[in-house]
């Protein structure tokens, strides 16, 4: 199990490429409970590294080998992030899924999604390929002007919000045939607007709590003025959302990879762990994973080994 849902970060990850002895086991394993299907296709991919500092992963998601999906195998879960997101539905369609699961319309063409205070689920039509990037925020409001703290738990269209640049490397995007040539076309647009900026960039986060960090150094060293307050002021003009709630964020990614490490171990103890990595008892643990992703730790587990839903987590770690 770990060797198919682990990821390493100069690599990819294509669960449809799997062995098939793993493959065979993974399923066998799952048995019933599970809700796996073997052709979809979801891999995280690199960005080149004149990039570093800006784009944090590419992620391609592919179900069009997998006619017969239910609509949940067609949904997609995310947590919380502080990071914001671009994405390109090259084929099909999608939408949000809301409260009580009622259903609001992507629109079409290239899509901005702001930081992210709480869990969302997206489902796509029947047949889809999405292109999507994992972006830094203080470096998406380098490129573009946006004030983020107003797309804190929004999306809208690329060409609503930004400029003909942005609106001709969508009609280039929507016609691209594959991921690698996505990201080729997305890199050579971003690229040079990127080396003006540069300066503002350090090495990629390789997790939520390395980039917050390195927002704090930079909050801290910009200019005058190094009081708490006007440091976090800093930060939430930078990244659209206060330090507090980036602190929760970047606890529950650290928790997400602790359980996973003991689990490999067989050493998880729910009571243990949240001591930890500081959180008062193990209630405050599950409520605070239960606000970033929906879930209790041990359901979200669960849920990320049987459920097709999550293949982003599964992609993630």
């Amino acid at each position: 199990m770990a060797a198919i849902l682990r990821v390493a970060r100069r690599g990819v990850l294509n669960e449809s490429d799997m062995s098939e002895q793993a493959a065979g086991e993974f399923y066998t394993a799952a048995m019933s409970n599970s809700d796996l299907h073997p052709d979809t296709v979801a891999r995280l991919l690199a960005p080149s590294l004149g990039l570093s500092g800006c784009v944090h992963a590419y992620i391609w998601r592919d179900t069009t080998r997998a006619a017969h999906l239910t609509e949940e195998q067609r949904s997609g879960w995310f947590p919380a992030t502080p990071f914001c997101g671009l994405s390109w539905t090259i084929e099909g369609c999608g939408s949000q899924v809301l409260g009580e699961g009622a259903l609001q319309a992507l629109p079409s063409g290239g899509l901005i999604f702001g930081p992210r205070s709480s869990p969302v689920q997206f489902r796509s039509a029947a047949g889809a390929r999405i292109f999507m990037v994992a972006i830094l925020p203080e470096s998406l409001h380098a490129l573009t002007g946006l004030d983020l703290s107003l797309l804190v738990d929004r999306h809208g269209s690329i060409d609503a919000l930004l400029g003909p640049d942005w609106q001709a490397l969508n009609a280039r995007l929507l016609a691209a045939e594959d991921e690698a040539q996505c990201q080729q076309i997305f890199e050579a647009f971003l690229l040079p607007r990127w080396r003006a900026h540069r300066d503002i960039g350090g090495p990629s986060p390789r997790r939520y709590r390395d980039w917050m960090q390195q927002l704090a150094t930079r909050a801290v060293a910009a200019g005058h003025g190094a009081s708490l307050r006007q440091v976090e002021r800093r930060i939430k003009q930078w990244s659209g959302q206060s330090l507090r709630a980036l602190r929760r964020v970047s606890r529950s990614e650290q928790t997400f990879f602790q359980v996973r490490r003991e689990l490999e171990a067989g050493e998880l103890v729910w009571s243990a762990l949240a001591q930890d990595l500081g959180y008062a008892d193990q209630a405050h643990l599950c409520r605070e994973t239960r606000r970033v992703t929906g879930f209790s730790p041990d359901e979200l587990r669960q849920r990320i080994e049987t459920d097709e839903a999550f293949w982003a987590y599964r992609v993630w770690v």
